[in-house]
């Protein structure tokens, strides 16, 4: 008898065991969320921790990095997932070194394109003017942070139209963005490494150089990535971020509009985006 009771006390135990492990994993919810410091990444990001706090209890960490961690804290499971992954030309390399270890979940918009753009006051309309006027910009065009795929691109595309008179600057979205807005106060010629969606060009009137060697690659995609294993560990994450689309790239500009405006809150700016778009979030957490 003191065996059966001993046998039946060790087998509760057991059983409470399982049932306090499958419940601590259950409750998990604690997502690490990573992204490059730029516009477009910064409001996506934002709108899906969001979602995932206030739609489905997660506590998410949003970690601003570099383009290269962006992708290997993926691959080596530091890191849960992204909302930024540009392709197929812009991450082109970093996918191709970690695609083994990672998961592209989903398309978050498409329409995306990278390019070399302008003020409209500057009457060029191709890439292959920009020599022969070089002068005029300075023998500047003003790039992002040194690594990023348009800077990569950029650097292709100067070596292909013989742009050997001028000088790629290295910098930051935010230091770009604050150049054009004092070269156009002083309407002065200006030559940036663009991309869209971007709120840029809904504040000032710009277009793109044409690329006719199609150095900078055609229409990108932009795609939410996880961690191999993330299905497992965060069911509900993995599905939503399956799922997590704009219905068109001009939502993205959008919610990076309203981001630059003074005195701006990414996580409240999602939340009203979320307020005016109740169908869109409905559709992302549909099962």
């Amino acid at each position: 008898m003191k065996f059966r009771i001993l046998g039946l006390a060790l087998t509760i135990a057991m059983l409470f065991a399982v049932n306090a492990t499958a419940k601590d994993a259950k409750e998990n919810k604690n997502l690490n969320m990573v992204y490059v410091e730029w516009d477009c990444a910064n409001a996506s990001s934002h709108l899906a921790k969001a979602v995932l706090e206030d739609k489905l209890g997660y506590k998410v960490e949003l970690l601003p990095v570099t383009l290269p961690i962006l992708w290997t804290s993926l691959a080596t499971g530091d890191a849960d997932a992204m909302v930024t992954a540009w392709l197929p030309s812009s991450h082109k390399d970093m996918y191709n070194k970690h695609k083994d270890d990672v998961e592209v979940l989903g398309k978050l918009t498409d329409g995306a394109r990278l390019g070399l753009a302008v003020p409209d006051y500057v009457p060029l309309r191709s890439v292959e003017e920009l020599k022969a006027n070089a002068d005029k910009f300075k023998g500047q065009i003003i790039g992002i942070d040194p690594g990023a795929g348009i800077m990569v691109l950029t650097e292709k595309l100067m070596k292909d139209y013989g742009l050997d008179n001028m000088e790629l600057m290295e910098g930051s979205d935010a230091i770009m963005t604050s150049s054009l807005a004092e070269a156009i106060r002083n309407k002065e010629w200006v030559v940036i490494t663009a991309w869209s969606p971007h709120w840029l060009f809904g504040r000032w009137n710009m277009h793109y150089l044409e690329d006719p060697k199609g150095s900078l690659g055609g229409e990108e995609g932009i795609y939410n990535v996880g961690r191999k294993d993330l299905k497992k560990d965060h069911p509900d994450a993995h599905a939503f971020l399956t799922k997590f689309a704009y219905a068109n790239p001009n939502q993205l500009q959008q919610l990076m509009a309203w981001n630059k405006e003074k005195g701006a809150d990414p996580m409240k700016n999602a939340r009203k985006f979320m307020q005016e778009h109740p169908e869109l979030v409905e559709a992302w957490l549909k099962k």
